[in-house]
């Protein structure tokens, strides 16, 4: 698959002419390429006209330039940019088939990752955006549309957990979307791709997607409780290392978070344009690895478990009725699936 490789003067004066370009799987929203250079290969893509393009770009390259702090790498090296192509040039990474507990390597990765930044850093990239009201009157309102008495109370919980994610502490480098494929397993350690969603906030935001399902991923994944203890463990022992604090914040409240997001149902494209919580009653869909009911029930019975004798009560009964009412009226829903695709 060929095509015009986007490699401008500047970028040739900088790093010399590129060769043997061939074009790379990519999202729509960019081109990738892997080309040759004198120094080996590197990548190069491009961010393609579209809806927030110039965002995207600029959370990238921000992104990576502050990721380059750490050593041993977790991002690839930036090499160079073009801004008015939104071209960036990346060091080539040899991925590797994932050990089968990848994700212990990929979580403590992760907290590398969110290490990078402090306060010192506010504004350098947005500031991670959680649930907002629509999103829990939504979530209500799938709860009575398949029959579940909400309980007394359950409003205010949510209401007060809205509020604690707006104010959670820290100044993490987020990555925005760390799916299973834009992690890079190398004979170096894990790292990390694709920042076009990279933003500023607490680490517990992304470190929920072990427990909840990798709410913004198409490959989806249940994790084996010994798996999932020995990630969480390795992330905050990381964390420790690399910062000197224990991680801050509450990671219930994470995993709520994404449950209460009906647009962590669909893929990007899909984002913010209609209420998906609404949808589920009515019709299914495949998104990737599983369907969004799947994903769904899976996120309550998480919840479900995780709020047992916390302040959220009245949520997590809440949560088991509605689990157990979509597997009354859909027997055949499958859990997720417990391997990496």
């Amino acid at each position: 698959m060929w095509s015009r490789l986007p490699f401008g003067e500047e970028l040739r004066a900088e790093l010399g002419a590129p060769r043997r370009s061939r074009r790379l799987a990519s999202s729509p929203r960019s081109r990738v390429w892997r080309a040759e250079l004198s120094g080996g290969p590197v990548v190069v893509k491009q961010l393609i006209d579209g809806p927030e393009a110039a965002e995207r770009y600029a959370r990238e390259v921000a992104a990576l330039k502050l990721a380059s702090r750490i050593d041993p790498p977790v991002a690839p090296t930036l090499l160079g940019t073009d801004p008015g192509e939104r071209v960036l040039v990346l060091e080539h990474l040899d991925h590797q088939r994932p050990r089968e507990d990848w994700v212990v390597d990929y979580a403590s990765a992760l907290a590398r990752l969110h290490a990078a930044t402090s306060a010192d850093d506010a504004g350098m990239l947005p500031v991670w955006s959680g649930p907002s009201q629509d999103d829990i009157d939504s979530f209500l309102g799938l709860a009575r549309t398949v029959g579940v008495v909400v309980p007394s109370g359950v409003r205010t919980e949510l209401d007060d957990l809205v509020n604690r994610l707006l104010s959670a502490p820290g100044h993490a480098l987020l990555h925005g979307d760390p799916c299973p494929g834009n992690d890079m397993h190398t004979r170096s350690g894990v790292r990390f791709i694709d920042f076009e969603q990279a933003a500023l906030g607490n680490g517990l935001m992304e470190l929920a997607y072990l427990r909840i399902g990798f709410p913004t991923c198409w490959c989806v994944t249940a994790l084996a409780q010994p798996v999932l203890h020995a990630a969480e463990t390795a992330y905050r022992a990381t964390w420790r290392n690399a910062t000197g604090t224990e991680v801050q914040g509450d990671l219930t409240d994470a995993c709520v978070g994404w449950l209460l997001r009906g647009d962590a149902l669909v893929q990007r494209a899909h984002r913010g344009t209609a209420d998906h919580l609404a949808k589920i009653p009515n019709r299914d869909w495949k998104w990737g690895t599983a369907t969004a009911r799947q994903r769904l029930v899976h996120r309550l019975g998480t919840i479900s478990q995780m709020t047992d004798g916390s302040g959220l009560k009245g949520l997590g009964q809440l949560a088991a009725a509605i689990r157990q009412s979509m597997l009354t009226r859909w027997p055949t829903l499958q859990p997720l699936p417990l391997q990496r695709r």
